[in-house]
């Protein structure tokens, strides 16, 4: 059989433990038997990133906006144990954090729904995409420990050498602080690419902040997303006969749990990180979300929402049968290949990425399924598979 060719290739970022090896099986038995496929190879391994100081990492990103379509795998994020364990050189930051403030773009998390898998909020009925902000905040926070009474200042001293300078605390003891910050220009890109995404979808728009709290950080986001609306898209947003509109987070939550669904969520980078999990989980599992990084200037990662799978790993490391659900790591290939496709006008990579994910939702229906989604399903007995049996039933109806 021809396999299906592709011109440009994907830049491929593989992971870390489970998701790793996951990785390796959707390659192997639904995709290379089917799709001449191409890509520019970077190990985010975290062996490999400690070995190149994180070089790795960055590189990838670079080829990401050359090549203008990635797809990666899980990454673990190292903490103290995780140095420990690898004997890593240092705690390296965040590969996610690093990859999106380097493409400057904005990322929309929907869940992936099947029959047979009911929200556990029983009035959702249509998808809530997520749309989370990838800079700044914690993730490219600086911290210290305080050792002792004092205090700590915030200050800034412009190129003119003014000064602004701000107490944060004044210590009587041993504490803790952190400074985060953000960019209006990273700012204006989000809200820019929701309003865009929202108007593609023909979904309503809606951002939380907690402005009444943070009177200058959080307020300065509403403050951006308000008049870029009423500049730009306010027209556009009653022509196609949608909505936004801004809220406190809470009241946010308070909405989305009453919500049908069917809306997008914008969300600061933290704030987006925790709604996707509990978005995904409510749905139906972590592994049942779709996850793209979309750049204002077209560029597209597509990646499994979820971490890597650790306790898993450590159960096929020790030869124990393992039931990880692969759906969003698939979906993130399914979705790279389709972006390549469409921006390489190559109908036939469009296609099988669409029977991919058909094949893989087919799957389920009828049925044959992972631990995670067996444990959850309306369906009468369903029949639960291994990872690797799992992925053979979907290439056997693909």
């Amino acid at each position: 059989m021809t396999k299906i060719a592709m011109t440009t290739p994907l830049v491929e970022m593989d992971g870390d433990e489970m998701t790793r090896i996951i990785w390796q099986l959707i390659k192997e038995r639904l995709i290379c038997p089917h799709v001449d496929l191409k890509t520019e190879y970077y190990d985010l391994g975290l062996a490999h990133r400690d070995e190149t100081d994180d070089a790795v990492t960055v590189e990838s990103a670079e080829a990401t906006k050359r090549l203008g379509v990635a797809v990666k795998c899980a990454t673990i994020t190292p903490n103290a144990a995780r140095v420990d364990e690898y004997h890593l050189k240092e705690m390296w930051k965040s590969p996610n954090g690093t990859i999106r403030a380097m493409l400057d773009g904005t990322v929309f998390r929907a869940p992936i729904l099947v029959k047979g898998i009911q929200p556990v909020v029983r009035n959702w009925e249509a998808p809530i995409t997520i749309a989370r902000h990838a800079y700044g905040d914690i993730y490219k926070n600086v911290e210290i420990q305080v050792p002792g009474a004092g205090k700590v200042e915030l200050v800034y001293t412009g190129a003119d050498g003014t000064e602004i300078r701000e107490l944060v605390h004044e210590y009587d003891g041993p504490g803790v602080a952190q400074g985060v910050h953000n960019l209006d220009t990273s700012i204006s890109s989000f809200a820019r690419s929701c309003f865009k995404y929202a108007l593609d979808t023909k979904q309503d728009l809606w951002f939380s902040a907690k402005d009444t709290i943070s009177k200058k950080y959080d307020h300065r986001f509403k403050d951006i997303f308000a008049e870029i609306f009423e500049a730009e898209f306010a027209d556009a947003f009653a022509e196609a006969g949608i909505e936004y509109f801004y809220t406190l987070i809470d009241d946010a939550v308070a909405r989305v749990m009453k919500a049908r669904g069917g809306f997008i969520w914008a969300c600061k980078n933290y704030d987006g990180d925790v709604m996707s999990d509990m978005i995904s989980s409510a749905f139906g599992s972590l592994a049942m979300m779709t996850s793209v990084l979309v750049s204002p200037s077209g560029v597209y990662e597509y990646e499994a929402a979820h971490g890597t799978v650790q306790r898993h790993y450590y159960k096929h490391l020790a030869g124990e049968e393992t039931s990880t659900n692969s759906v969003a790591t698939i979906f993130a290939w399914s979705g790279a290949l389709r972006k390549r496709g469409e921006l390489d006008n190559l109908p036939d990579l469009q296609a099988f990425a669409d029977r991919l994910e058909k094949a893989t939702i087919a799957t389920i229906e009828a049925g044959e399924m992972t631990g995670d989604l067996a444990r959850i399903t309306t369906l009468e007995n369903p029949k639960v598979l291994s990872t690797e049996a799992f992925i053979d039933a979907i290439a056997s109806r693909l």
